[in-house]
C-alpha cells in the first residue's frame, strides 16, 4: 500500500483509518516496526489528527454508554463498509487488467513440435483415422546398409509388403535413420517386379525431397515398373513424363535403362515407338545386343494382325547382324505364331521370299576382323546398327503398293500369278503350307520352307497360300522338327516353356502332338502341370474327353498333382449332363472346391443344349459350395433366362423351352442368396498395415489415381 492511498483513508470526513488505529495495540506495532515503529505509523502521527483529542472526547461519556456506542459504531462500520472503500477495493482488483483492451495477442508462448503434432492429428481425425505415433526404438541400432540387405532379402523371397513396412516403420519412424539412395532403389526395384506403380513413384518423390541423387539403377527400376503395371495407359504416360524430365536435364541413360524404356514401349505402346527408342539407342553410341531385338519381338506381338510377319523380319534382321539368338527369343517367336497373324499375304510374300541379291543391302558389311569379333561377342557397332535399324523400319511399315512395285527377276521367274496352279510343299510329317509354284512338276523332297534363316526360299516358291492357324505359322518355321533343329544349330535346348508353347501351336490330334512327350524325355526336361493342362485343353476342345482323361494317369506316374485348372480343361469336353455332374463329384473326392471358371464352363455347355434341368443342377451345386458369382456367370444366366424373340407358347409347343419358367423362378431366388465375387485390387497385397491397429490401412484407395482405370 502506497502513501497516497493511505492518506486518502484519513482525509475523509469520517476517517476510517482512525477508527481502525484505535483498536490496534501501539506496543505491538512498535515491536513489529522497531523502536521508532513502522514508517507508515510515523507518517500518520505527523500528518493526521492527534489521537489524544479523539480519546478525550470519548472519555467525557459514561463508561458503559461510551463503550456501547463505541462498539456499536465499530461493528456497524465493519459490517457496512463505505462506498468509497468498496470503490477502492474494486480499483485494486482491476489493477493491471486494462492492457487487455489494447493487446491483440492472447498467447506469448513459443510453439513446440508436440503442440504442432497435436494440431495436425486433430485435423487428420476429421478426414481419416490417424496412425498411432511410433514408440521410441529400444532394440539394436542398425545401419542403412543393414536395412538395404534386409529389404533385398525380403524382396527375393517375394515379401514386398514386409520390406516396405520394415523401411517405412522401423527404419524411418522408429529408428529415425537417414536413408541412402540404395535403400530407395532396392524398394523401387521390388515394386517394379510387382508392377506397383503408385508406390514406386511415391518412393522416388520422397527420395528427391531428401536431396538424394537417383542412380541409373533407380531410373531402370522406374521404367520397369511402368512396363509391369496392369494399367498400360497411365504407365505409358508416367514413363513418357519421366523420359522428358531426363531429357530436359540432359541425363545420359545407359544401355540397361534404355532396355527398360524399350520394354515399356513394347508392352504399353506399339512397334513404332520401339523403333524410335532403338534408333535413340544407336544414336547415343550404345551397342545393339540380342536383348535389344528381344524387346523388339515383344513389340511385334502387340500387333495381332501382322505381328507374325513383323517378328520374322526382326528375327532375320538380327541374324543378318551376326547376333546369336537366345532361348527367350525362340519363345517369343512361338508366342507370335500363337497370337498374331501374317497380315497381307502379298506383302508378306514380297518381303519374306526375296532373293539373296535383294537382301544384300541388309547384310552385315564384311568389315574385316573387327566386325566379325564384335558379332561373335554379341554386340554391333553403332554405325552399322544405325543403317540396319533404318532399313528395318522402312521394310516393316512398307505400303502394299510399294512392296509390289519391284520388277520381276527374269532369271528366276518369281512372278506371282493367281492362274498358276497351287501345290503343297511338305514341311513336316503332319503339316503342309499352301504355296504357289511356277513349276508344274512336284517339288523335290528336300524342298522345305523355313523362314527363320536369312537364306532365300527355294526358287520354286513364289508366295504364301492360306495361313490362318497357329499350326500353319509353325509350318513356316519348319514345323516341330525344323524349329527344334534351328535351336540346336545355335546350341540351345528347349525348356519347359518352349515345349508348352509348342504344345499350343502344333496341330491338334496330329502325330507331332503325340511326340511332345518323347521330345520332353529326350531333352531331359522336367514336365509341370501347365504342360499337361495345355494338352488336355486341346483334346477337350476337339471333344475327346476320354483322351483328355487318359493323361491323368501320366500325371500321377510323373508325380504331378492336378490343380483346378486341370479340371477346368476337362470341363470343356463335358457336353453331356452326366459327364459334368461326374466331374463335380470327382473334384469333391479330391477334396477341392470347384471355382467360378469350372461352373462357368459347365453353364455354357448347358445353355448351348437348352437343358434347363442340368442348368438348375449346376446352380444348386454352386449354391451348396457357396462359390461367389462373377460378371461372366451373371451374363450367361441372364441370356439363358430370356425368352426367344419368336417364342409364343400359345401358338405351338417348344420342347426345348418347356422348363424355362421353372428355371426363371429358381434363378430369381438363387440370386438373392448367392455371394458376389469381389475382384481384388492388384496392389492390395502390397499395402502395409501398422502393428498397433490391424484394421487401419495407412494407404487409402487413392492408389487408383495414377494407375487407375
Amino acid at each position: 500500500m502506497d502513501l497516497v492511498r493511505l492518506a486518502r483513508l484519513f482525509s475523509s470526513p469520517r476517517p476510517l483509518g482512525l477508527s481502525i488505529l484505535q483498536h490496534l495495540d501501539p506496543v505491538s506495532l512498535g515491536r513489529a516496526g522497531g523502536r521508532e515503529g513502522p514508517a507508515w505509523w510515523r507518517a500518520v502521527g505527523q500528518t493526521g489528527p492527534k489521537p489524544a483529542a479523539f480519546c478525550s472526547s470519548l472519555s467525557q461519556l459514561p463508561f458503559s454508554q461510551g463503550s456501547q456506542k463505541n462498539t456499536h459504531s465499530l461493528s456497524s462500520d465493519l459490517s457496512q463498509p463505505s462506498p468509497i472503500a468498496t470503490q477502492e477495493e474494486e480499483e485494486e482488483e482491476n489493477f493491471g487488467t486494462f492492457s487487455n483492451k489494447y493487446s491483440s495477442r492472447k498467447m506469448f508462448r513459443k510453439s513446440t513440435t508436440q503442440f504442432y503434432n497435436l494440431r495436425l492429428r486433430e485435423q487428420g481425425e476429421e478426414n481419416e483415422e490417424w496412425e498411432l505415433e511410433p514408440k521410441a526404438w529400444q532394440g539394436r541400432r542398425n545401419t542403412p546398409y543393414w536395412y538395404f540387405f534386409r529389404c533385398k532379402h525380403l524382396i527375393k523371397e517375394g515379401k514386398l509388403a514386409e520390406a516396405l513396412d520394415l523401411f517405412e516403420r522401423q527404419m524411418l519412424k522408429e529408428e529415425r535413420l537417414q536413408p541412402l539412395e540404395c535403400n530407395y532403389t532396392v524398394l523401387i526395384g521390388g515394386c517394379g517386379r510387382a508392377g506397383y506403380l503408385k508406390k514406386a513413384f511415391r518412393l522416388y518423390n520422397d527420395m528427391k525431397k531428401r536431396d538424394l541423387e537417383p542412380s541409373d539403377a533407380t531410373y531402370t527400376a522406374l521404367f520397369n515398373v511402368c512396363a509391369e503395371s496392369p494399367w498400360k495407359d497411365s504407365a505409358l504416360q508416367s514413363a513418357l513424363k519421366l523420359r522428358q524430365q531426363l531429357q530436359a536435364r540432359n541425363f545420359q541413360l545407359n544401355l540397361k535403362t534404355y532396355h527398360a524404356l524399350l520394354k515399356v514401349a513394347a508392352r504399353c505402346a506399339d512397334l513404332r515407338m520401339c523403333l524410335d527408342v532403338c534408333k535413340e539407342i544407336v544414336h547415343k553410341g550404345h551397342a545393339v545386343t540380342e536383348e535389344t531385338f528381344s524387346y523388339l519381338l515383344m513389340g511385334c506381338i502387340q500387333d495381332k494382325k501382322t505381328g507374325f510377319r513383323y517378328a520374322l523380319q526382326v528375327w532375320r534382321q538380327m541374324l543378318s547382324l551376326g547376333l546369336q539368338p537366345s532361348q527367350h527369343g525362340y519363345n517369343l517367336l512361338l508366342g507370335a505364331a500363337r497370337d498374331c497373324g501374317l497380315g497381307d499375304l502379298k506383302v508378306a510374300s514380297a518381303l519374306l521370299l526375296r532373293s539373296r541379291e535383294e537382301m544384300a543391302p541388309l547384310q552385315l558389311p564384311a568389315g574385316g576382323r573387327k566386325a566379325r569379333r564384335k558379332a561373335q561377342a554379341g554386340t554391333v557397332d553403332s554405325k552399322s546398327a544405325r543403317l540396319h535399324v533404318e532399313a528395318l523400319e522402312r521394310q516393316l511399315f512398307l505400303e502394299p503398293s510399294q512392296a509390289l512395285e519391284r520388277p520381276p527377276d527374269p532369271q528366276e521367274a518369281r512372278v506371282y500369278s493367281k492362274a498358276q496352279p497351287e501345290m503343297e510343299t511338305k514341311v513336316d510329317s503332319d503339316h503342309s503350307v499352301a504355296l504357289a509354284s511356277v513349276a508344274s512338276e512336284p517339288p523335290p523332297r528336300g524342298l522345305e520352307a523355313n523362314l527363320l534363316t536369312v537364306a532365300m526360299a527355294p526358287p520354286a516358291v513364289v508366295s504364301f497360300g492360306t495361313v490362318t492357324t497357329p499350326a500353319d505359322r509353325l509350318a513356316l518355321m519348319g514345323g516341330l522338327e525344323g524349329f527344334l533343329d534351328k535351336m540346336a544349330e545355335h546350341g540351345l535346348q528347349p525348356d519347359i516353356k518352349t515345349l508348352t508353347l509348342l504344345a499350343e501351336v502344333v496341330e491338334p490330334g496330329s502325330p507331332a502332338e503325340s511326340s511332345l512327350l518323347t521330345v520332353l524325355d529326350m531333352h531331359q526336361v522336367e514336365a509341370d502341370v501347365t504342360f499337361f493342362n495345355t494338352l488336355m485343353r486341346k483334346k477337350s476342345k476337339l471333344g475327346d474327353l476320354e483322351g483328355a482323361k487318359a493323361l491323368l494317369p501320366v500325371l500321377a506316374k510323373r508325380g504331378i498333382v492336378p490343380n483346378l485348372q486341370t479340371f477346368c480343361n476337362l470341363a470343356i469336353g463335358c457336353h453331356r449332363p452326366e459327364d459334368g455332374l461326374q466331374l463335380l463329384a470327382d473334384i469333391k473326392k479330391c477334396q477341392m472346391i470347384p471355382n467360378t471358371h469350372i461352373y462357368s464352363t459347365l453353364i455354357n455347355a448347358a445353355i448351348k443344349k437348352l437343358n434347363y434341368t442340368y442348368l438348375i443342377s449346376i446352380l444348386r451345386d454352386m449354391r451348396q459350395n457357396s462359390v461367389p458369382v462373377n460378371e461372366v456367370v451373371i451374363r450367361q444366366l441372364e441370356f439363358a433366362a430370356q425368352y426367344p424373340p419368336t417364342f409364343d407358347r400359345y401358338k405351338g409347343k417348344n420342347t426345348y423351352l418347356e422348363k424355362i419358367d421353372g428355371f426363371r423362378a429358381y434363378y430369381k431366388q438363387w440370386l438373392k442368396v448367392m455371394p458376389a465375387e469381389e475382384t481384388p485390387h492388384p496392389w492390395q497385397k502390397f499395402r502395409t498395415k501398422p502393428k498397433g491397429d490391424q484394421n487401419t490401412v495407412p494407404e487409402a484407395d487413392a492408389d487408383k489415381g495414377l494407375g487407375g482405370r
